[in-house]
């Protein structure tokens, strides 16, 4: 995130810190990724602050003790994986409802933006990255991914609330409308995930956005960074973040010995569509201010309502 977390004490996280058993002395604010904080510590490590009371700290525990035995126990070396506490935790409460902890190993990389276009070589080299991931047992912790809308609910409701103004802040009435405008696509939409969602199929780790913002190039390899979503489902949960072309199936196809379905593809491209709309008119209908983050927000929202409705 752009802007810093609203009412969080940042003279928690040195301290906080011994539970790792770093000493550490300098802390600077890392202005990167979406959804959680981010800090460098002494340039060596990478700090992550969660609000848990948007997913839970049991979920992203699962999610930190599966990233990590990814790492250590199965041998994936392009996990970048949470550190362990000296009493063995991948995550730490800084408090009782809010915030949450995670430490990584600071590393040096060439991070992409969300939505870049990958050439067909790196796109051939992540394909096998994701190939070696999903072959991978899964560790007892990883937990199961339905395939469903998280933010479900609040949509539903955005979409009864068109009439009435909505406060929260300077992008509140804008997003009313807009969302007004795109109601008959929306409720489209949704009626097309359910009559669709019902597909299944076989069950494999997954990291749950390999987009090229999670992508980080270092030292002539590729890692996969932010491991908040990893869990058991079907490949293409991945898949149609990475490929692009009949080629780009071929190789998964070939390297695992399942063919990608295209159906599926296309299903999760629309469940992450409509959970974007869901996640940032929630963000919308809260207080919030003309920030970097907002602004982001906005333009977000109104690209993926644009491509729902073509």
């Amino acid at each position: 995130m752009r802007d810093r977390p609203d009412s969080f004490d940042e003279g928690l996280l040195l301290p906080a810190l011994g539970a790792w058993g770093i000493g550490a002395r300098t802390l600077d604010y890392a202005p990167v990724g979406f959804g959680d904080y981010h800090w460098v510590a002494d340039g060596r490590w990478f700090i992550t602050v969660a609000d848990v009371r948007r997913r839970g700290f049991d979920g992203l525990r699962l999610a930190m003790d599966t990233a990590a035995a990814l790492r250590a126990e199965a041998e994936l070396d392009f996990v970048v994986a949470p550190l362990r506490t000296t009493d063995g935790a991948t995550l730490l409460r800084l408090d009782r409802h809010r915030w949450a902890m995670s430490v990584f190993p600071y590393t040096n990389g060439l991070a992409g933006e969300f939505g870049e276009e990958q050439p067909a070589e790196d796109r051939a080299a992540i394909i096998d990255l994701l190939a070696a991931l999903h072959a991978t047992p899964p560790p007892l912790s990883t937990p199961p991914r339905p395939l469903e809308l998280t933010g479900r609910a609040a949509l539903e409701q955005a979409l009864q609330d068109t009439r009435l103004p909505w406060p929260g802040g300077p992008y509140a009435e804008p997003a009313r409308e807009v969302i007004a405008d795109h109601a008959g696509v929306l409720r489209r939409r949704l009626a097309e995930f359910d009559r669709a969602a019902a597909r299944t199929g076989e069950a494999v780790v997954t990291h749950g956005e390999p987009h090229p913002g999670n992508l980080l190039r270092s030292g002539g390899r590729w890692l996969l960074v932010d491991w908040d979503t990893v869990g058991l489902a079907v490949p293409e949960r991945d898949l149609w973040l990475v490929a692009r072309d009949a080629g780009d199936l071929a190789r998964y196809a070939d390297a695992t010995g399942r063919t990608p379905d295209p159906a599926a593809l296309e299903l999760y491209r629309l469940r992450w569509a409509l959970d974007d709309v869901a996640e940032f008119v929630e963000w919308f209908r809260s207080p919030h201010g003309r920030t970097p983050d907002a602004e982001q927000s906005w333009d977000a929202l109104t690209g993926t309502l644009k491509t729902l409705a073509s």
